[in-house]
């Protein structure tokens, strides 16, 4: 079983045994208010209010897509859809490259052990990130966060395959 899948099925299951048993027949608007409301209890800042606030995790970017399949604008759900023109706040990890100072464009990744361009990992795990004229990043191997205006944006290389879906023009990165 591949690393990405193991991590994927620890987080279900986390998350199952954190919410409670709905009714068969309970909508799935009554299931989400249910979900943000054990999130209360727990003392959680319920996922609704983060993105809100415009606090995004790159599982709020998910949609169902097959491993090595083709992708389609139709394919994202509206919530991803939603957050299109919106100034966000995600944290990642900076892909590295030979550039350590001054960078004005990166790709920011879900995580440091599998990136978007390795085994496993999906087109939406990576964020094209470019700095706003005069703003600049500096590498680090520990996670940033990442403000700016997100984009949905497909990027292929001429006639080469789709290489991202979503680009950030970025405020700062802490």
């Amino acid at each position: 079983m591949s690393k990405d899948r193991m991590n994927r099925i620890l987080s279900l299951a986390f998350a199952v045994s954190l919410t409670p048993a709905l009714p068969a027949q309970q909508s799935t608007e009554a299931a989400a208010e249910n979900t943000e409301a054990t999130a209360k209890i727990q003392g959680e800042v319920p996922r609704k209010t983060v993105r809100r606030k415009g606090e995004i995790n790159f599982d709020d970017l998910k949609f169902d897509i097959e491993k090595g399949g083709e992708f389609q604008r139709e394919m994202l759900t509206k919530e991803i859809e939603a957050l299109n023109k919106k100034t966000v706040r995600i944290r990642g990890y900076i892909y590295p490259t030979f550039q350590r100072e001054g960078i004005k464009e990166f790709v920011l990744v879900r995580d440091n052990l599998e990136c978007c361009f390795g085994p496993g990992a999906a087109i939406f795990d990576c964020i094209r990130v470019k700095m706003e004229p005069g703003k600049t990043a500096t590498y680090t191997t520990r996670p940033v966060a990442v403000r700016g205006k997100f984009e949905i944006d497909e990027f292929r290389i001429p006639d080469g395959p789709l290489l991202a879906i979503y680009k950030l023009t970025a405020i700062e990165v802490q």
